[in-house]
């Protein structure tokens, strides 16, 4: 018997952020599937929104009122939070010199504050609960950082760091977090992405390459269901893992950077993002 059974259907809960299309959504859709009662916040959600039998609601996660607000909107609304998927997030390609710090810091507020921000505000309610699932969704770049994404690997290795960290001090509680590492995935991700807020031409070639690297990776990706089938194993897995990787690329890539001798990788990953040594 999976985790999630334990509770009825009419019981089972979950939020999710970033859920107006992509993966927050297909993973919503998952999860009602599963037998759960989903929740999913976008900053422009109409209110009494519905979307694929996803009760939508706003939240912006970079504000910590609207984060406090969401989630006592669904607690009047159900009673109680099983699951919060952290979806929201945004993506930046360019030149590490390219951006100033206040471009950083957003991008450090939505990708990686804003997961803090729902999870302290969820948190509460599942040590009263004794039990919860919290599952984050990360990307290969959270352990393979690429050139010209220097401050997006940054935010998602703090997802990893953080997101371990945590399941270690939660599991005595009854709640566990993982991780869910996609490899390119076909959503909009990059073309809601950022752009360098101080372009410098000495950069053109290798940014221009970059973004024609995501365009096509994203085009030829994994579907947004292969995301969404780990969303729901990891929060109805009796004893769910740390991390789990979707799609055939990101389970390879996995297993190259644990085994492959570091020179190697290196050599053969430069190549693959046609860099000169």
């Amino acid at each position: 018997m999976t985790w999630g059974k334990t509770r009825s259907a009419r019981d089972k809960v979950a939020l999710i952020t970033g859920a107006s299309g992509g993966i927050g959504m297909a993973a919503g859709v998952a999860l009602i599937r599963a037998g759960y009662r989903v929740f999913g916040t976008s900053r422009k959600a109409a209110p009494n929104e519905v979307r694929q039998s996803i009760h939508m609601l706003r939240c912006d996660v970079t504000n910590d009122e609207s984060v406090r607000q969401v989630v006592k909107e669904v607690m009047a609304l159900a009673g109680r939070i099983d699951v919060l998927v952290n979806n929201a997030g945004r993506s930046l390609i360019g030149g590490a010199e390219e951006s100033s710090l206040a471009q950083a810091q957003s991008l450090f507020d939505i990708n990686v504050f804003g997961i803090v921000r729902m999870t302290n505000e969820v948190l509460p309610i599942m040590r009263s609960q004794g039990s919860g699932r919290i599952i984050n969704i990360s990307s290969v770049a959270g352990f393979l950082p690429g050139p010209y994404t220097a401050l997006y690997n940054a935010t998602k290795h703090a997802v990893e760091g953080y997101s371990e960290a945590l399941d270690h001090e939660l599991r005595t509680l009854g709640i566990h977090v993982s991780l869910v590492e996609p490899a390119f995935t076909r959503t909009a991700l990059e073309e809601n992405g950022e752009q360098p807020d101080r372009v410098l031409s000495v950069y053109d070639k290798g940014r221009e390459a970059m973004n024609a690297t995501w365009r096509n990776g994203i085009a030829a990706g994994d579907p947004v269901e292969a995301v969404a089938d780990k969303v729901v194993q990891a929060a109805t897995e009796k004893v769910p893992r740390i991390r789990y990787t979707p799609g055939k690329t990101a389970g390879r890539l996995r297993l190259m950077r644990r085994f492959v001798p570091e020179k190697s990788f290196e050599k053969s990953f430069r190549k693959q993002m046609n860099l000169a040594d």
